[in-house]
């Protein structure tokens, strides 16, 4: 059956219309894909699923997130006319890497968090060994929907697909940037964290994943290395945006409104471009990236509209 999303192309609405429609018809189909991924019978080569541990994964991916990540990755294959279900497979993969991210982050080694998306962290809702072996799993599962035929004919492209995505998101990308900061917390002994380094900081830890799904959607539709390079541009100052307007929510914004604990960053002595910058400069350093997101994608005319939309998203969303 067609999905809502594939006949929503903004031809009869404004940009902004257009995106709202599409975003959240995004966030049903991957919800839908997730939970099918994460049902009870075990796949070909698997011997069980225990009970607990899916019920964990379920309560990390289910039941909230922007999934901009997927969002973006679909929208960037459209571009190359990738249709919308044959790039759903790859978009959940990089949301479930995402996922497994968030369930770490929360454990009290890390950030120690009770609340994520209004709800207890996976963590407090089970406990913390289910929770890093539901993170564990939500990761090991997103390399295998990414290697899986369905999520390319090609398997080259696949095979870039995964690396693109073990390189975002691990030692060089987010987790390394995690390491680094929790290194800016002091941990390790003192560190102390100029401009460039917070920058780089946080290209790695949010912005990589981000970055990558842009990519990931000129991968999927074997995009020319020219469109690659202006849609890299794209999702690198994306990226960046996204992270400073979440300093900034985390400054300003309440609890309620954000689904998790606010405020936090100072007090933990966390690296943070608003705390090096102050709010003033920080919002105006969002906005002239999303400026610069949405020029990136000057040669791609009117058919880029919605990836514009997503970048000024970034900086308007308030949790």
């Amino acid at each position: 059956m067609e999905h809502e999303a594939t006949r929503i192309t903004g031809t009869d609405l404004d940009p902004e219309a257009a995106f709202q429609r599409r975003l959240g018809a995004v966030v049903q189909a991957v919800e839908e894909r997730i939970a099918a991924l994460l049902d009870d019978a075990p796949r070909r080569g698997e011997i069980a699923r225990p009970a607990r541990l899916v019920a964990a994964m379920r309560h990390a991916m289910l039941g909230g997130g922007k999934r901009l990540r997927p969002f973006l990755v679909i929208e960037t294959a459209a571009l190359f006319g990738v249709p919308f279900a044959h790039a759903l497979n790859g978009a959940c993969a990089l949301e479930l890497v995402h996922g497994y991210s968030l369930v770490h982050d929360d454990l009290p080694a890390m950030d120690d968090d009770d609340l994520r998306r209004g709800r207890p962290t996976v963590h407090k809702a089970f406990d913390e060994a289910t929770a890093i072996l539901a993170g564990d799993a939500l990761l090991t599962l997103a390399f295998d929907v990414a290697a899986d035929e369905s999520s390319h004919t090609d398997p080259a492209v696949r095979a870039a697909f995964v690396q693109g995505l073990a390189r975002a998101a691990g030692l060089g990308g987010m987790v390394g940037g995690q390491m680094i900061d929790l290194a800016a917390e002091g941990r390790y002994g003192d560190v102390l964290l100029d401009e460039a380094r917070v920058r780089r900081l946080q290209a790695m830890k949010t912005g990589a994943l981000i970055a990558f799904a842009v990519d990931a959607g000129a991968l999927l539709g074997r995009a020319p290395l020219g469109d690659r390079q202006a849609l890299g541009a794209y999702g690198r100052a994306v990226g960046a945006a996204f992270q400073i307007a979440d300093d900034i929510l985390d400054r300003e914004s309440s609890a309620a409104a954000m689904g998790k604990r606010t405020d936090k960053d100072a007090g933990k002595g966390k690296a943070t471009l608003v705390g090096v910058l102050g709010l003033e400069r920080a919002r105006r350093e969002r906005d002239t990236l999303v400026e610069a997101a949405i020029a990136a994608l000057a040669s791609f005319g009117a058919k880029a509209d919605i990836l514009r939309s997503a970048a000024r998203f970034t900086a308007s969303r308030q949790s």
